[in-house]
């Protein structure tokens, strides 16, 4: 079970990996104004969702504690992250307020991830 435990942890930052990579991408182009939600942002965030639903499930199916609490948070985090970039995904720019948004929830989800214990 730590195997598949640590595959599903793998696929899952790579899924921020996505999702952060593609914001950092476009942080010019979001100071002149022009930035947009790329793919990689969308894919990123489905994958982190369905990792992180199998994450819990694994962990809970290995008798492992899983915080409730954190892994709310995380989700409403991340829902709102995949609505922005689904609902603006086709926008040919973003507003510089839901391009930042979607940037500081991905740094606040990656800090609860980490910081939290």
């Amino acid at each position: 079970m730590d195997v598949l435990i640590n595959v599903f942890v793998a696929l899952h930052i790579i899924g921020i990996a996505s999702l952060l990579g593609g914001f950092l991408t476009q942080m010019k182009a979001m100071g002149a104004g022009t930035a947009r939600f790329i793919p990689a942002m969308l894919h990123g965030a489905l994958t982190m969702l369905v990792t992180g639903v199998a994450l819990v499930g694994l962990n809970q199916a290995d008798d492992q504690a899983v915080n409730n609490v954190k892994i709310g948070i995380k989700l409403a985090l991340l829902v709102v992250i995949l609505a922005l970039v689904y609902v603006k995904r086709d926008d040919e720019t973003v507003d510089k307020g839901a391009f930042a948004a979607v940037g500081g929830l991905t740094a606040a989800n990656i800090f609860i991830a980490t910081v939290w214990t």
